[in-house]
């Protein structure tokens, strides 16, 4: 060309260098191409406006698709649109490659692309060349599906920010994976850092600075368009004041993209490379769809962490902090993991409240529901409860003030009312006292020194909040030295498809094997029910749901049994229950029948265990049907040299003595005491200043005998001209009648020595 001449056309050097023109509205569907472009695609070499049908039908159907992919990348980061492009015959042979280089646009008020672009015939790439690497084909675009619907399968799950940063980390990417991740995040006007990978301890340090320095990350958060850098000149030249930050980690490529959600940039992704990436269309594609994806995955892990410490939080707010040795001679351990409903928080509670007469109250309760309400009512209930404990009233008048409070608040919002589940136990440290109220809550459960586990049965009445006029029986029991006290909420027993009996049994299983600290005991029962092994011990039931759980452990340390006047050092006690039967609860001899079964569950002969049961039921009956007077239980198995012993005492306040008869074949009654003379071993009645006890003794018999002998022969006891036991006078040596049975000539004989 001569000096002064005109520049030819485009057209014309674009044809020179064989290169085509077209021009795509997708508003109307038509794309138009000139004479180059036309013979490309295999069509006669003329200008030509040609519909979408017509074009697609001279390109690979796999080709069409990644069209469409990048297109949009292009427009979300105001780059070119470059593809490899296979042009096919009409027998869907391909007859040469070409690459497509074009400038899209978005027009939003017609929602369609604009697209003007080139196309140029390319030699295929030899398999295993770099250029080959980063050729379209099928087989990366099948890995590439493959591996995004795996990335967006583990993002999903992840639960938190950690979970995703790992999940980040970890993901291989077909054909090129990065070596070096950092998240970046936004707090006011500077860039922090949420996690990196790869990077050397105490790398995330320079990344706290502000927004408008010359940084990649920076820059990405304030234009909401990626960044690609090739080579680390292209780092140097276009960031020389951050270059020195990037320098020192070795890596020859980086992308940062931005992390949008709702299109609002939340913060940046850099992925960097040890070896030098092009970052390909495909690539970029890629790149883009985990950084989408990514984003997503920490908007949603944020909001929930942000829940769950708001709700956490509310509701620690709520709980009492547990000091050290807060119960004088006692240890206290409590749990409470919110877990059940969207926001996680409930209404459990439990609280330990110190009384003017220098015991103590321990409450646990669950409101209705798993929501804000339910967490509201509970701080208000929680308040009512303490305000009346410290006002020195009794567990009964408690539990009816709070009910009728509840009830109350119930009556100002008719439209949503709750109820709550309740126990209260005052706690007397001197002595282990408990006296025990319960509104609807499950049962007490106590673990002996030698690990068995009882329910205690106690009285109840209606949830709180349902009949202000409920009242509230008390039961009184004892906490003996080792013993531990579990209550809790129903959470603790039911999560995981669990009822009652299968609830139980498992955390039964838990309280008879441990045999660490009361802390650890409490971490363990939590663990039983939410970690790992829970998902192998799930219960019958189809509904799963979690609840909220909350629970106390209340021990009485141990006493020095080795020393003091009247301990037992021949036969230490083993394990010891009391309970109370009223006249008006002839429904609780079931419940100590049952007791009394659970504290014998390893006893070796089963026919000892079914006598025991009997005689006790025969005991307790007859106080209910002869005396106006409560029955009081107690039950005490010790062991010893010869082996374990049971002793059943029941003691009541009448002031006749039972009589030992021969009842004939009609009698309806006076058979009680003939059955323990038959079935006991030794077995006596025990006048007190008011009232009397009757007692019997079981020794185990490991061979499931009869009791007087080895052989399995029938007891020799004599039974004839038997005396009446409250005719006589105490003898002469001042010892009741405890341990003696009567002989022929009125004269007691000792069994075994009175303690």
């Amino acid at each position: 060309m001569r000096t002064g001449e005109p520049l030819p056309s485009m057209g014309e050097v674009l044809a020179l260098v064989d290169t085509g023109r077209w021009h795509w509205d997708t508003a109307t569907g038509l794309v138009t191409v000139d004479e180059v472009a036309a013979r490309l695609l295999g069509l006669p070499a003329e200008q030509a406006t040609l519909t979408e049908a017509q074009v697609r039908a001279r390109l690979h159907p796999v080709d069409w698709n990644e069209i469409t992919g990048v297109v949009r990348l292009a427009v979300a980061e105001g780059t070119l649109a470059e593809v490899r492009i296979r042009i096919m015959d009409s027998r869907g042979r391909i007859v040469r490659v070409v690459r497509s280089r074009s400038k899209p646009t978005f027009d939003p008020l017609r929602k369609a692309y604009l697209l003007t672009g080139t196309l140029q015939e390319v030699t295929d790439p030899t398999p295993g060349t770099p250029a080959g690497r980063r050729a379209v084909t099928g087989d990366w675009r099948r890995s590439r599906e493959a591996f995004l619907l795996d990335a967006g399968r583990a993002l999903a799950e992840a639960r938190s920010t950690q979970e995703v940063l790992r999940v980040t980390a970890n993901l291989s990417m077909p054909g090129f994976s990065p070596d070096g991740l950092a998240v970046f995040g936004v707090a006011g006007d500077r860039l922090t850092i949420i996690g990196h990978y790869g990077q050397e301890p105490g790398a995330e340090d320079p990344f706290h600075m502000p927004l408008d320095t010359p940084y990649p990350a920076a820059e990405v958060v304030r234009t909401g368009h990626a960044i690609y850098l090739s080579t680390p000149q292209q780092y140097q030249a276009r960031y020389p004041l951050t270059w020195p930050l990037a320098e020192r980690f070795g890596r020859h490529s980086w992308a940062f993209l931005p992390l949008v959600v709702s299109g609002r940039t939340i913060g940046t992704w850099m992925a960097a490379f040890s070896y030098p990436v092009a970052f390909t269309p495909d690539e970029r594609s890629v790149l883009t769809t985990v950084a989408r994806m990514l984003a997503q995955a920490l908007s949603r892990a944020g909001t929930a962490e942000n829940e769950r410490a708001l709700t956490d939080g509310l509701q620690r707010s709520m709980l009492p902090r547990l000091g050290p040795q807060r119960i004088p001679g006692m240890s206290l351990a409590a749990r409470y993991i919110p877990t059940g409903g969207g926001l996680q928080v409930g209404g459990d509670w439990y609280d330990v409240i110190p009384l003017p007469n220098g015991r103590f109250a321990l409450v646990i309760g669950d409101v209705q529901g798993h929501d804000v309400r339910a967490a509201g009512l509970m701080g208000q209930l929680r308040i009512a409860l303490r305000a009346y404990a410290s006002e020195g009233h009794r567990p009964d008048a408690v539990l009816s003030r709070a009910s009728r409070f509840l009830y109350g608040i119930n009556e100002v919002d008719p439209v949503d009312p709750r109820f709550a589940t309740c126990l209260y136990v005052e706690v007397d440290p001197a002595g282990g006292m408990l006296d025990v109220a319960r509104a609807g809550h499950p049962d007490p459960v106590v673990r002996m020194p030698d690990t068995t586990v009882l329910i205690r049965q106690t009285a109840g009445g209606l949830p709180l909040g349902i009949d202000p006029d409920a009242d509230y029986p008390t039961t009184r029991m004892v906490l003996e030295s080792g013993e531990t006290l579990l209550i809790c909420t129903d959470g603790l027993i039911e999560t995981g498809g669990h009822d009652l009996d299968t609830g139980w049994q498992r955390l039964r299983d838990i309280l008879e094997r441990h045999r660490g600290s009361l802390e650890e005991l409490a971490d363990a029962l939590v663990q039983a029910v939410h970690g790992p092994s829970s998902h192998h011990t799930t219960g019958p039931l189809i509904d799963r749901r979690e609840d909220d759980i909350a629970l106390l452990l209340l021990s009485r340390r141990a006493e020095d049994r080795g020393s003091g006047a009247g301990r037992d050092t021949v036969r230490p006690s083993l394990r010891r229950t009391m309970l109370t039967v009223e006249q008006a609860e002839p429904e609780r001899v079931a419940e100590a029948r049952q007791q009394l079964r659970e504290l014998l569950h390893d006893w070796c002969s089963t026919d000892q265990v079914d006598s025991a049961v009997l005689l006790l039921s025969e005991v307790l009956t007859n106080v209910l049907v002869h005396t106006d007077a409560v029955a009081l239980l107690e039950v005490e198995i010790t062991d010893g040299p010869q082996g374990r012993r049971m002793r059943i005492e029941v003691t009541d306040a009448g002031e006749d003595l039972p009589h030992l008869r021969t009842p004939g074949e009609l009698a309806s009654s006076g058979r009680g005491l003939l059955l323990i003379e038959l079935l006991a071993h030794t077995w006596g009645v025990v006048p007190r200043g008011k009232g009397k006890s009757i007692w019997f003794e079981l020794d185990e018999d490991e061979a499931d005998t009869p009791p007087d002998r080895a052989d399995g022969a029938a007891p020799s006891k004599p039974h004839e001209d038997r005396t009446a036991l409250d005719d006589r006078e105490p003898p002469e040596d001042g010892k009741p009648y405890e341990g003696r049975k009567p002989l022929a000539d009125g004269k007691p004989r000792e069994n075994r020595p009175t303690p």
